[in-house]
């Protein structure tokens, strides 16, 4: 891995030429076929869902979807999914655990999406329905963290067998600039907040929290999509090779055990 400081990797990841999870989609499985709607509000386009080939494998995949163009990003909240994206990937997952369909998630997000409609309509509830529907799924589920992964929006997605983060993201339970501002009252700190909030890859691998880091070129993965997009290819499927020889009750142990360890005085030592 490259030496980059915290602040660094921050500022990579939220780079506007940064590939998107639907890039991400065209290069790794094919026939994607998205599907829309939670079946009681409407469709949210902040969650790109859908069905799609994994080489020979079909596999259900659910990602938080930023744009590409300043519109895009208006009509998509610039990734931060509304409670109606996260019962869409709620609906899906319950439809691929019926038809014994493994789960891929991509998390891309700054958190979820504060407004008020969003608060009315049951932000809170749906990401809680999330974290337990996916803690208990009987398929494998394999999560990708792309670039940004913030607060509870992405942990939303990210209750897995096996995580994986791209080796310029950033995974924290806020922006280094809110955390500056909360604990020094000084936003200006803020490249001294991303090192003390041990965001990057590399600090989760060390922690334990993530499984393993893919590595991205000079300058980052919008450099070489291709590759990057292989090797997220390759990764997943090897992966799924592995976790395909777990009996469901297996895989629903393994995913408990990994999150449980989370914040526990063995990993924070």
């Amino acid at each position: 891995m490259s030496e980059r400081t915290a602040w660094q990797r921050v500022k990579i990841a939220r780079d506007a030429k940064r590939p998107k999870a639907r890039d991400y989609i065209e290069y790794i499985f094919t026939d994607f076929m998205e599907l829309h709607g939670d079946r009681c509000y409407g469709d949210d386009p902040a969650m790109l869902g859908g069905l799609a080939w994994l080489g020979r494998r079909p596999v259900t995949v659910l990602a938080q979807s930023k744009g590409t163009t300043l519109d895009e990003n208006m009509a998509r909240h610039f990734g931060m999914v509304e409670p109606e994206g996260y019962r869409k990937a709620l609906r899906l997952a319950a439809q691929a655990e019926k038809f014994h369909r493994p789960i891929i998630t991509f998390v891309d997000t700054p958190g979820a999406y504060p407004g008020k409609g969003a608060e009315e309509r049951g932000q809170a509830q749906a990401i809680a329905e999330c974290l337990y529907q996916f803690s208990d799924i009987t398929v494998p589920v394999i999560c990708v963290v792309l670039s940004e992964g913030g607060s509870g929006g992405a942990l939303a997605l990210s209750v897995a067998n096996h995580l994986m983060m791209l080796e310029n993201a950033v995974y924290s339970i806020l922006s280094p600039e809110g955390f500056a501002s909360i604990l020094w009252k000084d936003e200006s700190r803020v490249e001294e907040a991303a090192e003390a909030m041990k965001i990057t890859a590399a600090d989760l691998k060390e922690a334990g929290i993530i499984d393993e880091i893919i590595s991205e070129p000079e300058g980052g993965a919008q450099y070489d999509l291709r590759a990057v997009a292989g090797q997220i290819k390759t990764r997943l499927n090897e992966v799924l090779d592995e976790l395909d020889t777990y009996a469901p009750e297996q895989l629903i142990r393994q995913r408990l055990e990994k999150v449980r360890k989370w914040g526990t005085p063995e990993w924070m030592e």
